[in-house]
């Protein structure tokens, strides 16, 4: 008798769960050899939100900038340890090692960069920008920008090519910023973001509610985020578009940013001549673009445009 493939889970409200069912069987892009059962149907995701605000958003805006910075620092080192473990699971993907060294170690990177910020504020909670504007004739009205946390939840929908970098980029932002997150990776790449999920959970370096897994479809995910949320979504314009014109997204002022279906070119100039070492830079960009993660990057370039008297010269 066959074994079922094991559960690919999703972490909410403070504990690991799988969904009902089965919504996608994800397999090994090369071998095709199945990996988990993906689903994420069931969950309650007004519940879901709502823990974030009320466990994970407090939890976060009671530290200072200066103690979210070195929380971020200390995952970062931490995910460097035990970075291996992501290497094997990145495989499993299709990625080679480079492809696997810009989403994993590139995605680490972001918490290292977002840590080192902290140098820019105070050891506060919140951030005093700039001089106040004298509003009155003797100071008795001013104005001034204080920065705080917002208090709603980022609800973070993710493309397969990323599985980790597309996850790190945008959470240690959050973090940095004192705001939880629920992450809603692509189903398809989910089993590596859950890998380093439970990772970051069973360090116990972030507090209780900063993070939320979704690994499955999500569907119903953004019925429920209201004024003080954010939502980001990386994946096709015409996907983007549509979510983004929800009704209630609109009607409820829900921060919405979206990166999509990006168009980028690489340009050899017509004073570039063969041999130098613009030429070859232009030549060797263009190779790694096409083949770092199969061209499958946010900022691949889509046409390579070369003078008409050098097209016999570049390979």
């Amino acid at each position: 008798m066959a074994k079922a493939p094991r559960k690919i889970e999703n972490y909410v409200m403070g504990r690991w769960m799988a969904g009902e069912g089965e919504e996608l069987l994800a397999t090994d892009a090369v071998t095709g050899e199945p990996l988990g059962s993906v689903s994420s149907a069931g969950l309650d995701y007004e519940a879901i939100l709502d823990y974030g605000r009320r466990t994970g958003g407090p939890a976060l805006r009671q530290l200072t900038f200066q103690e979210r910075g070195l929380m971020l620092k200390a995952l970062a080192l931490h995910l460097m340890k035990v970075k291996d473990k992501f290497y094997e699971l990145s495989y499993r993907t299709g990625a080679t090692r480079m492809d696997g060294w810009i989403d994993i170690e590139g995605g680490i990177g972001n918490l290292f960069a977002n840590a080192s910020l902290r140098r820019q504020f105070p050891d506060l909670p919140y951030h005093v920008d700039g001089e106040y504007a004298p509003l009155s004739r003797g100071g008795t009205f001013i104005g001034h920008h204080i920065m705080t946390p917002k208090r709603g939840v980022v609800v973070h929908i993710n493309a397969f090519n990323f599985p980790i970098w597309g996850m790190l980029e945008k959470v240690a932002v959050n973090w940095m910023a004192g705001v939880p997150t629920v992450v809603k990776p692509s189903e398809h790449t989910s089993y590596l973001t859950e890998l380093m999920v439970r990772e970051i959970i069973d360090s116990q370096i972030l507090p209780e509610g900063a993070i939320q897994l979704v690994s499955g479809l999500g569907r119903g995910i953004l019925d429920h985020v209201t004024t003080g949320d954010t939502v980001t979504f990386t994946g096709s314009a015409a996907t983007g578009k549509k979510l983004q014109a929800l009704p209630h997204i609109i009607e409820r002022s829900v921060d919405f940013n979206l990166e999509a279906d990006s168009l980028n070119a690489a340009v050899l100039g017509p004073d570039v001549e063969p041999g130098s070492p613009e030429f070859d830079l232009f030549v060797k960009e263009i190779q790694r673009e096409m083949t770092v993660k199969a061209g499958q990057k946010c900022t691949a370039i889509r046409r390579a445009i070369v003078p008409e008297n050098r097209l016999e010269t570049v390979p």
